[in-house]
């Protein structure tokens, strides 16, 4: 629609997942038409966020050293610990401010059609954390969608072998939704009324 570079850009920010192609053209005119636009800033932050950030050796959340902030902080409860599929969940959660445990990022959830399965999760690395007895309850946080549940039920299934008291968010969240839309007063909720699996 609009010649070299313009299109261009509009076609590399379409590419952003829930980014189409008029919030492409929108955010391609405003860099275009805003002279305090500090393009230098944006285009040195997106060359440095693939060198400087990495995962979380504990959790798997996005931090720029070995441990993320949340991990390194000691005031965190750590016979808590609140299972999410990305690292978006949790700064969907935090927002909240309703929990003050740990977290585990699985890394996504179990999608047969995808052909995800639990092996391509973190979840061997959540049973190495729950081994030595400091957790006392693990709050199933997926989302509650299709792959949600089912990775919520196959963990909690997993679970039951040892003496960990097993929860999931409350309902109240919209089925089909993603935590990371969903506002804070309802993932506040959804949290209060977590109930035992």
């Amino acid at each position: 629609m609009y010649d070299g570079i313009v299109q261009e850009l509009i076609d590399e920010f379409g590419r952003l997942p829930g980014i189409g192609p008029k919030s492409a053209q929108r955010i391609t005119f405003h860099i275009l038409q805003t002279p305090t636009f500090d393009v230098a800033r944006l285009a040195e932050l997106l060359s440095e966020i693939r060198t400087r950030v990495r995962f979380c050796e504990i959790c798997g959340n996005v931090a720029e050293q070995d441990r993320c902030a949340i991990c390194r902080d000691p005031r965190r409860n750590p016979a808590l610990i609140c299972v999410v599929e990305d690292a978006k969940d949790v700064a969907a959660i935090e927002r909240t401010r309703e929990f003050r445990g740990l977290y585990h990022v699985l890394g996504g959830a179990i999608s047969p059609i995808a052909g995800i399965g639990p092996d391509d999760l973190r979840i061997a690395q959540l049973m190495s954390r729950l081994a030595d007895g400091t957790v006392q309850e693990v709050i199933l946080a997926t989302n509650p969608n299709l792959e949600g549940e089912a990775t919520a039920s196959y963990l909690s299934r997993l679970l039951t072998t040892m003496q960990i008291t097993v929860s999931r968010l409350a309902s109240g969240l919209p089925v089909g939704g993603d935590l990371e839309y969903a506002d804070e007063v309802t993932l506040g909720r959804a949290f209060e009324g977590r109930r035992v699996l």
